[in-house]
């Protein structure tokens, strides 16, 4: 049983790009897809696509890599949040990933979005990873 399925959502993904995997797959929820949604929309993965099956669904990530070099688009996924330590942040306070050049994915009282969206909407919450 997975106590924390971010986590094991990041590990998945991180996992398949060490072992230069084109495409992973990830049981669904409806955090994990919007997660996915925003990776998709800031350019970090190539596309997505979500299935169901008999149980909760499944989520296919087709993962990016540079065409010249062969590395990943994601140089790194990190868990900030955790469920035996929650991280939490005021709008103020949501620090810049990499001076700006990666996001933080931030769930809010507005639902998952990233730290800038955040920011700009002025509304906190739990800091669930960081990608740069």
């Amino acid at each position: 049983m997975v106590t924390d399925p971010i986590a094991d959502f990041l590990t998945r993904v991180r996992n398949a790009q060490m072992a230069r995997h084109r495409i992973v797959e990830i049981p669904a929820s409806n955090l994990k897809k919007r997660i996915t949604e925003i990776l998709y929309d800031k350019g970090y993965i190539l596309k997505y696509k979500f299935e169901d099956d008999s149980k909760q669904g499944i989520i296919k990530i087709a993962l990016k890599y540079n065409a010249e070099t062969k590395e990943p688009a994601i140089r790194s996924l990190e868990r900030v949040s955790r469920p035996g330590l929650r991280q939490y942040a005021k709008p103020a306070e949501i620090r810049r990933v990499k001076s700006g050049l990666g996001i933080a994915i931030v769930s809010t009282s507005k639902g998952v979005m990233t730290d800038k969206e955040a920011r700009a909407q002025n509304v906190g919450g739990e800091v669930l990873c960081q990608i740069w």
